[in-house]
């Protein structure tokens, strides 16, 4: 197998990514190196999504481009199709990919036999069958030092697996099974080896974050796993995706507001401003018990910033709900919103219990309603922190502007600001720095500035004009 190539494409969610991390992590330990394009791939792995809209239309799209790839190239490929769509369908992706080659179904619960269910795929190519494991398994280790992160600055580390909360509109507990917590140790071992490797920001992943219970001490909640990570030498910001509103307790809220390294950002998912809509959704709380958190966070962490998850038009949502939505947008004031049509996810609650109701005509409009209040909303925020000098933490060297860095601050504000020194001065060493910018310029998805203080070092080996 030395020598071949891998390419791994990835759809969804942080956890996806991360499980690309991985896998692409085993495929190299097993002697695969990465490919440049699919053109060159001896493997390609198509790590799928099906929380959102048409993911399995997706999927098929791709297998048939990869099909028309390999007639006109002559080249035989392995292709993998894993992720939350191989989990949930399994073996019976290869009746519904309609000719379209599969030769590896491999479910979420299974990264680790990426590679030997590939070997085996050579091994039985013209055998007229493909290779399937989408097996339940509880083991949520994974060795440290083999992942293959594909962020220079941030490493994503996943706490649980899994969820057992079976809101209506989620197919996570059938494609991702049970709450499934990993020890303690093993998130430190995969924390301090990702600061050694150069990560300055360390990002926990759980489906419901805040659940997160240590098999391996029983002392130790998420608020006390926030504390051990802050306390990692060489951690400088700390955040996490997602916390249930109903768990977000004063433990978790003063943790935010107590760490010096946990970013004063969180992420609250709320999907529906109304109680009803709520109560369909199985969320488990109402709207006064979300306004009335919000209320107690920003008393006790002053200048935090929110985010969250909203879906438009699920099954018996009136306009006086939808209303609801906008009202609570409105008073909250996000500064930045995640939203989403509804569509019936297969699997799920609503779908084998709520007509899809709502027109999409109607749908459509409510999220159009929705984001152009969010945009505006953003704007006014973001416009209040021009003349502001905010420390960002640098993460990318900008594909569209010559000369332009990018980050983020502690409340998650993307700032743009250019390379300091100019376009010759090396923008991929300023990576993982944490500089002041004065903010000059504002819009609705991201404000601008500048460096601050013009004593701030160049990085060692820049070039300067």
């Amino acid at each position: 197998m030395n020598g071949r190539r891998y390419l791994i494409e990835t759809f969804g969610c942080q956890m996806n990514v991360h499980d690309t991390e991985r896998m692409a992590g085993l495929l190299e330990q097993a002697g695969y190196e990465r490919a440049d394009g699919d053109a060159d791939a001896d493997v390609v792995v198509i790590n799928t999504c099906s929380v959102r809209e048409h993911a399995e239309e997706k999927l098929y799209t791709r297998l048939g481009e990869l099909r028309v790839l390999g007639e006109e190239t002559g080249r035989s490929r392995v292709v993998a199709v894993a992720g939350c769509v191989a989990q949930q369908e399994g073996d019976a992706l290869f009746r519904k990919s309609n000719g379209h080659l599969i030769d590896v179904v491999l479910g979420t619960h299974r990264l680790k036999q990426l590679p030997a269910l590939v070997e085996r795929a050579v091994a039985d190519r013209g055998a007229g069958r493909g290779e399937v494991d989408v097996a339940r398994f509880d083991d949520v280790t994974f060795p440290v030092g083999v992942t293959r992160r594909g962020d220079a600055v941030r490493a994503y580390v996943t706490i649980i697996e899994g969820c057992n909360d079976h809101c209506a509109f989620c197919v996570v507990p059938t494609t991702r099974g049970h709450e499934r917590m990993r020890p303690k140790a093993d998130i430190l071992l995969d924390v301090e080896e990702a600061v050694a490797s150069g990560r300055k920001e360390i990002q926990l992943l759980g489906q419901i974050v805040n659940h997160y219970q240590a098999p391996d001490d029983a002392g130790c909640d998420f608020a006390q796993l926030l504390a051990d990570v802050d306390a990692v030498p060489g951690v400088e910001r700390i955040r996490f995706a997602s916390p249930h509103p109903r768990h977000t307790g004063a433990r978790l809220v003063e943790a935010v507001r107590d760490l010096p390294r946990v970013c004063k950002h969180m992420h609250l998912p709320l999907q529906s401003g109304s109680t009803e809509v709520l109560r369909r959704m199985r969320r488990r709380h109402t709207r006064e018990e979300y306004l009335d958190l919000v209320g107690r966070i920003r008393e006790a962490i002053p200048g935090v910033t929110l985010s969250t998850d909203l879906i438009v038009g699920f099954p018996g949502e009136t306009a006086r709900d939808f209303d609801d939505t906008m009202t609570l947008v409105e008073a909250v004031r996000y500064h930045s919103i995640y939203s989403f049509k509804y569509s019936e996810r297969p699997n799920t609650l609503a779908a084998r219990r709520l007509a899809d109701d709502v027109p999409e005509t109607e749908k459509t409009a409510r999220i159009v309603a929705l984001q152009g209040r969010q945009r505006e909303i953003q704007s006014v925020l973001h416009a209040a922190s021009v003349g502001r000098v905010v420390d960002v933490l640098v993460d990318s060297v900008s594909r569209r502007r010559e000369g332009e860095l990018s980050g983020r601050t502690g409340g998650n504000t993307v700032v743009n600001f250019p390379v300091p020194g100019g376009a010759q001065a090396a923008p991929d060493l300023w990576l993982g720095r944490t500089v002041p910018i004065l903010v000059t310029r504002a819009g609705p998805n991201s404000v601008a500035g500048e460096l601050a203080a013009p004593e701030v070092a160049v990085p060692a080996g820049a070039v300067t004009c």
